[in-house]
């Protein structure tokens, strides 16, 4: 069967002689760069809501490129008329890539089985998108020699993809969100199909019910795109109990802020980082016991806690000269030293001219930095998945130990040794293989239940309490007697063998994930 889109045709009734390769190979570039990000919003999107980043991603990389096999396979099926074949194809991923965000976020609180639904999604996404490469180059057959076509279009292809992977973390996501980038690269899909449509006679015959087609698509898609913020409203109000009075994704994280007549509350990528009715007793058992060990402190290094609530603790000894915080995002670091209903509550810590704020990776920090400190806080997220696992390990806890003065402490929050007893002594025990003293401690907090925390030093013993308690005035939790109470275990959570916690094996985040996976949505 002879196609009536083969080039001889096509050459004839082009309005240009060399149109239509041009924008074809400028279609592969648009394509490529939309396949790729709408591979990236699904990666991203599922490790927010369902957590373990690189389980995720490498999940749906994987889904996604067998889909895109399938829809390479199923190319040679399309024959007749080509180029109306790639216009309904690239409505259609522009129909469902743009709209794969919103309806994941929508889809998460309603669907029970909703791997089910993000799986599926992927992978007609996947389906769709293969079919183009191989369309496209049968179209531009014989417009060029095969070897010229092939590396043409792989060329513009993997550009495409370049590009996708620079702009998506960089600019993207902090400017856009999901939602919008989802749906901004579905109207360009559309963009194309448009393109196509109007530049080329041979689409003369169908141009009008395609248009009333693509009409509708990219209203619905302005409509989204418009209506971004309050999709994610909805969604949010779906996901939290409490009003959402804050919310943000930035390049690392979505933020969220709920508010209720008692209380607000933090959460990051849907887990709970602290409620401010009881946030006090958390960060005083992270602070006050490890400034006991050593009262002479004066240079402090805290890792995470970008709230500013952990410096608020420190800053009640005036005799401390410096505290640097570490935490990875700038807009967790900005939020608490903008916003008023924040800086009261920790109050203007980290306006203090007594503290640096540096927005790092706190792994490639400590590799690098020089300094010594008589106190290292550790105040990371859980490790729910490798990229924070990392931050957990003998690696990690050999290079805190190079920044330790002679007499220097660590304290490292270490999750609940309740609900997630294998993760809380993996931690203790990964501290100790790099030879570090360790004095594991736990603490009541309402909004947590049991939660744990590791004492570690190198060169001298670790007493419950210190021989010269001087708490600051004011304290609403810890005192001398919860001082000694905290490091009394009770048998179900006492310790237990686990294996030590190294960047080849992550094995604290195999534990978090079966303690704490009965737990998750």
């Amino acid at each position: 069967m002879v196609s009536e889109e083969q080039p001889r045709s096509t050459r004839g009734n082009a309005s240009r002689p060399d149109l239509l390769p041009v924008l074809l190979l400028v279609s592969v570039f648009v394509i490529a760069t939309c396949g790729l990000i709408y591979e990236l919003i699904a990666g991203t999107l599922a490790s927010y809501l369902l957590g373990d980043s690189v389980t995720q991603f490498s999940t749906i990389i994987g889904t996604y490129l067998f889909a895109m096999g399938i829809g390479s396979w199923l190319s040679k099926y399309l024959d007749g008329a080509l180029l109306k074949w790639f216009i309904r194809i690239e409505i259609l991923v522009g129909l469902v890539g743009g709209w794969s965000a919103p309806l994941l976020f929508v889809l998460f609180e309603y669907v029970q089985s909703f791997r089910v639904v993000l799986y599926a999604l992927v992978g007609l996404t996947g389906v769709l998108v293969g079919l183009e490469i191989p369309l496209l180059m049968r179209i531009l057959e014989g417009r060029y020699a095969f070897k010229d076509l092939v590396s043409r279009v792989f060329t513009f292809d993997y550009i495409g993809a370049l590009l996708a992977s620079l702009i998506f973390p960089l600019v993207l996501v902090p400017q856009l969100g999901l939602v919008r980038t989802s749906l901004f690269f579905g109207l360009l899909n559309l963009a194309v199909a448009a393109v196509v449509l109007y530049r080329f006679q041979e689409t003369r015959p169908y141009r009008r019910s395609f248009t009333l087609t693509m009409i509708v698509a990219s209203g619905l898609m302005l409509v989204g795109f418009v209506g971004a913020d309050r999709i994610m409203t909805y969604t949010e109000s779906l996901a939290f109990q409490d009003k959402v009075i804050y919310s943000k994704t930035t390049q690392y994280q979505r933020i969220v802020l709920t508010r209720n007549a008692r209380e607000w509350r933090l959460f990051l990528n849907g887990n709970l980082q602290f409620s401010s009715a009881d946030e006090y007793r958390y960060h005083e058992a992270l602070i006050h016991p490890a400034m006991q060990q050593n009262p002479s402190a004066r240079r402090v290094l805290v890792l995470g806690g970008g709230d500013g609530l952990a410096v608020r603790e420190l800053l009640k000894y005036p005799q401390l000269d410096a505290i640097r915080l570490v935490d990875l995002d700038p807009g967790m670091t900005q939020l608490f030293q903008q916003n008023e209903m924040l800086l009261a509550l920790n109050q203007r810590s980290l306006l203090s001219p007594k503290v640096e704020v540096l927005n790092a990776d706190a792994f490639l920090f400590v590799r690098q930095d020089t300094s010594r400190y008589d106190l290292i806080v550790v105040d990371f997220p859980d490790p729910a998945n490798y990229s924070i696992g990392k931050l957990y390990s003998t690696a990690f806890y050999s290079e805190l130990d190079k920044l330790l003065s002679a007499n220097g402490v660590v304290v490292v929050q270490s999750t609940s040794p309740y609900v997630a007893r294998r993760s809380f002594w993996c931690i203790a025990h990964t501290l100790g293989a790099v030879g570090f003293r360790t004095l594991p401690y736990h603490a009541y907090v309402p909004s947590f239940g049991e939660w744990g925390y590791v004492l570690a030093a190198r060169n001298r013993p670790l007493s419950p309490v210190h021989r010269a308690v001087r708490l600051p005035a004011g304290l609403r939790y810890i005192n001398v007697r919860t001082l000694a109470d905290l490091t009394h275990f009770p048998t179900d959570m006492a310790e237990i063998p686990t294996d030590i916690n190294r960047l080849n094996n992550q094995a604290l985040v195999r534990y978090f994930d079966d303690d704490w996976g009965p737990y998750s949505h």
